[in-house]
């Protein structure tokens, strides 16, 4: 019984601008017409498996379920995690929930924002690697090495283990200097750490107990008392709060004497940078990598990225330019990772770029920030049809809602009323209000805020059909 777990945690801030806290690079389209989450859940096609159990951060538990649903992928339940706590917790949660659920999978440990272009490949080698774990050993999957990458970390094979397919895992090393990563490639024995592991539940369990009582312990105590509402599975926080942070490498890889790896040659990346993500671009023939409204003039081995407007470039090599709503970065290739350095400015700055978008999404649609200033903003507000905002109340600010297409059921004070385009609305500060979309159609609407303060926490629930607080 094959469980795909998929980790879809992380803040991805090396793929600033597009990626933000509560947008991470997971729920991006990168490359194709698929965000890098529904990529991974599709391309299991091949495997024969359960509906994966995916796990992210509770704050972003709605991105997934509507990707999810975007795409008809079926899955187990999106667990939440609390607060992030690395990979060896977030394993060892699946792990305890599916023994709850009274069987003992083995495990496809997958992270959610990983790019692999031979599927096919990637499907094969799981397949071979099965016998292995179902007999007790915890599987990496090696990245076949295709050059002397100092961003990874590395994984040396030992001495085969009944073929030439697996092998036993001598050392793992960290992310090496340029001259180390070409000794480990000249060599043939060592493999790119993948993040990719094939464990049985129960064994993961038992060295995890081996090696990490206080993780084992902890994850045991959070999952034993579970509560689940729609697609979402929510654990014991208190007691996910006293975990270790720890991935799984160091807390049991490093560590079991059973673990194993099995080289896997799939054309695979992490998409760890915007030069990263260059290279597994189509370009054009002078290497420039385009997606968006983009006119290229005397360029050579660029990246191009905008979201709306256009981006006309002149005389440019070896240089990334990204345009988002609300902000732009240019930068050399050879230097993207810097942009790092960015976001934490930006965060300690106050700033909301490096938190999210000026569209931010919600289970029950998506706003657009149109414009604001002191005492007002303006927003564009789009409802999915049958979805309604909660029953809320603001203690400074009034609003006033003008439809621009759709019908829009609006409840102030208790009192019911119908627009639809062209007609409006106000609603003063203290009023208890609601917004639904009773229609069949998506309903747009322009938002005009005021008053003395304008934060998303000035928002006071009293009932809300997505169990937010």
């Amino acid at each position: 019984m094959l469980l795909p777990v998929i980790m879809a945690g992380g803040s991805g801030s090396r793929l600033w601008p597009l990626s933000r806290q509560l947008f991470p690079k997971q729920f991006l389209t990168l490359n194709g017409s698929l965000s890098m989450l529904q990529t991974t859940t599709k391309r299991l096609k091949h495997i024969e498996h359960q509906p994966p159990l995916v796990i992210c951060n509770q704050e972003h538990r709605f991105s997934v379920a509507e990707q999810l649903r975007l795409t008809g992928s079926q899955h187990s339940g999106i667990l939440l995690e609390p607060i992030g706590k690395n990979t060896a917790p977030a394993i060892a949660l699946a792990a305890f929930y599916s023994l709850k659920k009274g069987y003992d999978p083995v495990m496809l440990v997958l992270a959610a924002d990983h790019v692999i272009k031979n599927e096919q490949a990637f499907c094969n080698t799981v397949m071979q690697a099965i016998g292995s774990a179902e007999a007790g050993k915890l599987v990496t999957f090696g990245i076949v090495p295709t050059s002397a990458e100092t961003g990874y970390g590395y994984i040396k094979r030992g001495k085969a283990v009944g073929d030439n397919s697996v092998f036993e895992v001598a050392q793992f090393v960290e992310k090496p200097d340029y001259e180390t990563a070409e000794n480990y490639l000249a060599s043939g024995q060592f493999y790119w750490n993948s993040g990719m592991f094939l464990i049985k539940a129960s064994r993961y369990l038992d060295e995890l107990k081996r090696f990490s009582a206080e993780i084992y312990n902890a994850c045991a105590i959070a999952v034993n008392e579970t509560n689940e509402d729609l697609d979402f599975i929510r654990i014991n926080s208190e007691a996910f709060s006293k975990c270790p942070e720890d991935s799984i490498d160091y807390a049991v890889m490093e560590k079991t004497e059973d673990a194993v790896v099995v080289p896997m040659d799939c054309q695979w990346s992490d998409v760890g940078s915007w030069a990263a993500l260059w290279e597994i671009s189509d370009k054009d023939s002078s290497g420039n990598a385009c997606k968006g409204d983009v006119i290229s003039i005397n360029c050579s081995n660029s990246y191009f990225h905008t979201q709306e407007k256009m981006i006309a470039a002149i005389g440019l090599d070896d240089i990334v330019i990204v345009d988002t709503k609300d902000a732009t970065l240019v930068a050399k290739k050879s230097d993207v990772q810097l942009v790092k350095k960015v976001v934490e400015q930006l965060k300690a700055e106050g700033r909301s770029q490096w938190k999210h978008h000026r569209e931010v999404y919600r289970p029950w649609g998506k706003y657009d920030s149109v414009d604001s200033g002191e005492r007002f903003q303006v927003k564009r507000i789009t409802v999915k049809p049958g979805a309604k905002l909660s029953v809320q109340m603001h203690h400074h600010r009034a609003e006033h809602w003008v439809v621009v297409c759709g019908t829009a059921k609006v409840t102030i004070d208790g009192k019911d009323q119908y627009l639809t385009e062209n007609e409006s609305v106000y609603i003063p500060i203290t009023a208890v209000h609601a917004l639904e979309n009773p229609g069949k159609v998506p309903l747009e609407l322009i938002e005009v805020q005021s008053g003395s303060y304008l934060g998303e926490d000035d928002i006071v629930r009293f009932e809300d059909k997505y169990g937010r607080a």
